[in-house]
C-alpha cells in the first residue's frame, strides 16, 4: 500500500538514497533539505523536494500544512536531518553546542509534534528517527553529538509508548560507519575547533590521524545499504524499535555492553592513539 511520506535530510548521503528508494517502490515522498539546488535530480524521479530547515518552526509549519492540504495525510516522517560537531569540550562555545540539539534533537521534536496530531486522526502513523550507534557508544572530542543521540534514543522511547495507544510506530535506525558527507561536516568543525594552544592538542593530532587514514575513510557502509534498512523501518507492518546496521556498529555496541565502559574506553583509547 502506497504511504505519504516525509523524509529530511535528503541532500546527500543517507536521506538522499531512502527517498530515492521509496519513491521506486511506489510511495509519495516529500523530501526535505535546507537547499533545493540540491535536489533537483530527486524531482526528475516524481519525489517533492520541500525547502526546510528542522531549526525554523517556519519551515516545519509550512511543509506539514502543504503535505496535509495536498494529500489529506502523513503516513511515515522519517527524521533524518542531522550531523555531527567534534571538537574538545572545553574548547566548543556553548552557543554551537545548543545548536547541534537544536538540529539532532529539538527541530525533530518540533517536527515530529506537528504531524503527531494527523496521525492520531487518520488511525495511525510512523515515526522513524535516525540516532547512531553513537546513541549507545562514544569517542573522544563527540561530546554533544553523542550527547545529542543519546538524548534521542531516551526521547523516542517514551514517546514509543506514549502514541502506541493511537496506533502510532516509533522506531529508531542505528547507524555504523557510514560513507556519506557526515564526515566531511564533522571534519570542517575538527578544524574550526583545533589550536595550536589548546591544551588537547596531542589528543586531537592523534584523533584526526586516525581519522584520515585511508582505510577508515573507506570502510563505511555504503548510504544505499543503509536506505534498505529505512525503508524497512518505514514500511514493514510490525517494525522493530531498532535497526542496527553499517560497519562497526554491532562490535562496538557489544563490546560495550556486555564488557563494561574500562574494556571499552581501552578499546577508544588504542583506537585513537
Amino acid at each position: 500500500m502506497s504511504k505519504v511520506i516525509l523524509v529530511t535530510g535528503t541532500s546527500s548521503g543517507m536521506g538522499r538514497e531512502t527517498a530515492l528508494l521509496l519513491a521506486r517502490k511506489g510511495h509519495t515522498v516529500y523530501a526535505g533539505a535546507r537547499r533545493l539546488d540540491r535536489m533537483q535530480d530527486l524531482a526528475e524521479q516524481g519525489i517533492k523536494p520541500v525547502q526546510m530547515d528542522v531549526t525554523k518552526e517556519d519551515d516545519n509549519e509550512r511543509v506539514v500544512s502543504g503535505i496535509i492540504e495536498s494529500e489529506r495525510r502523513i503516513d511515515v516522517l522519517i527524521n533524518n536531518a542531522g550531523f555531527g560537531m567534534y571538537g574538545p569540550v572545553e574548547d566548543i562555545p556553548l552557543d554551537d553546542a545548543r545548536y547541534q540539539f537544536e538540529v539532532n534533537l529539538f527541530g525533530l521534536a518540533h517536527l515530529t509534534r506537528l504531524v503527531l496530531p494527523h496521525m492520531r486522526a487518520q488511525g495511525g502513523g510512523r515515526i522513524v528517527n535516525t540516532s547512531s550507534m553513537g546513541g549507545k557508544i562514544f569517542i573522544p572530542f563527540g561530546a554533544w553529538y553523542h550527547a545529542s543521540k543519546h538524548a534521542l534514543e531516551g526521547w523516542s522511547d517514551c514517546l514509543r509508548i506514549e502514541t502506541a495507544p493511537f496506533n502510532i510506530q516509533v522506531v529508531l535506525v542505528e547507524p555504523g560507519l557510514i560513507r556519506t558527507e557526515f564526515g566531511d561536516v564533522t571534519g570542517a568543525y575538527m578544524g574550526k575547533y583545533y589550536s595550536p594552544e589548546s591544551a588537547y592538542k596531542g589528543q586531537l593530532d592523534a584523533f584526526i590521524a586516525a581519522l584520515s587514514d585511508p582505510k577508515a575513510q573507506t570502510r563505511g557502509t555504503e548510504a544505499r545499504v543503509l536506505a534498505e534498512v529505512f525503508v524497512r523501518a518505514a514500511t514493514t507492518a510490525r517494525p522493530r524499535r531498532r535497526y542496527v546496521k553499517g560497519v562497526m556498529a554491532r562490535p562496538l555496541l557489544f563490546v560495550r555492553k556486555w564488557f563494561g565502559d574500562r574494556v571499552y574506553e581501552s578499546f577508544v583509547r588504542r583506537a585513537f592513539g
